[in-house]
C-alpha cells in the first residue's frame, strides 16, 4: 500500500509503509505531518493513524522530554536559531565575566596588543596563549559538565527552557558532550554557517549537534 506525507504544504511520495515508518522513527517525518493512503477519506497527522501511531516520538511525562521509544504521543519541540542565540548571549556574557575573574586571580589582566603597533613580545605571547587556553578549558568544561547534569543545558539554556539529549531525547554522556563543543570550531568556519543550519535543518540541528548526534529540544 502507497502512502502520501506533506510537508511544508507540499506533497511526498508514494511511500511504502515501512518506508514512511522509517521515516517516522527517524524523525524526517513528524507525528503532526499530513499523511494519506489510498482508503482514507481525509489527510490525518501521522500520529492519528493507529498503523503508524508506534512509530511516532512521545513526551516522556517521566522524564519532562522527547523519547521516541516511547511510543505514540506529542512530537518533540525543537529550539530554533533565534532561541539558541538568545541562550548562547547568555552564557556568553557568564563566560566572560568568569574569564575576567580568573586572569585576574592568575595575574593575566595585562593588555594584550603591543603598543603603537610593536610587535608581540615572548611574555605577551605567553600570556595570550595561556588565556587562550585557559578560555578553552573553561568553556569546554562549562558546556560538557552543564549538558550532562541533571539540567541536561547550560544557565543561558536553562533559564530559556532548553535542554540537550541525543536523537532518541536520553541525556548525553560526557564523551558526546565534549565532542559537541569541539565540534562547534567547524560550525564557527565560512561566517559560522554551521550555527545557522539551525535555522533550517529539519530537526533545527546546527553542524556540532549533527556531529555529535544531538538535538536541542523546548521543554514542553
Amino acid at each position: 500500500m502507497d502512502w502520501f506525507y506533506a510537508q511544508n504544504n507540499q506533497q511526498h511520495g508514494p511511500v511504502t509503509a515501512e518506508a514512511l515508518v522509517s521515516m517516522l522513527q527517524q524523525g524526517h517525518v513528524q507525528p503532526a505531518d499530513l499523511v494519506w493512503r489510498e482508503g482514507m477519506a481525509n489527510w490525518q497527522p501521522a500520529s492519528t493513524v493507529p498503523e503508524l501511531g508506534a512509530a511516532t516520538p512521545a513526551i516522556n511525562p517521566s522524564l519532562g522530554y522527547f523519547n521516541p521509544a516511547l511510543g505514540s504521543g506529542a512530537p518533540p519541540i525543537y529550539a530554533g536559531f533565534w532561541l539558541r542565540f538568545a541562550a548562547w548571549i547568555i552564557d556568553w556574557v557568564l563566560l566572560t565575566f568568569v574569564g575576567v575573574i580568573l586572569n585576574m586571580a592568575m595575574g593575566l589582566e595585562r593588555p594584550m596588543f603591543g603598543h603603537h603597533g610593536a610587535p608581540f613580545s615572548p611574555f605577551t605571547l605567553g600570556l595570550l596563549t595561556m588565556q587562550s587556553m585557559m578560555g578553552w578549558i573553561t568553556g569546554w568544561l562549562y558546556y560538557s559538565l552543564m549538558e550532562t547534569s541533571k539540567f541536561q543545558g547550560t544557565l543561558g539554556k536553562m533559564a530559556l527552557g532548553l535542554i540537550v539529549t541525543d536523537l532518541s531525547g536520553n541525556p548525553i554522556n560526557f564523551g558526546r558532550a565534549t565532542g559537541r563543543f569541539f565540534g562547534k570550531i567547524l560550525s564557527s568556519l565560512v561566517f559560522a554557517i554551521g550555527y545557522m543550519m539551525a535555522g533550517w535543518t529539519q530537526q533545527k540541528q546546527a553542524l556540532h549537534d549533527i556531529m555529535a548526534g544531538c538535538l536541542v529540544l523546548r521543554k514542553p
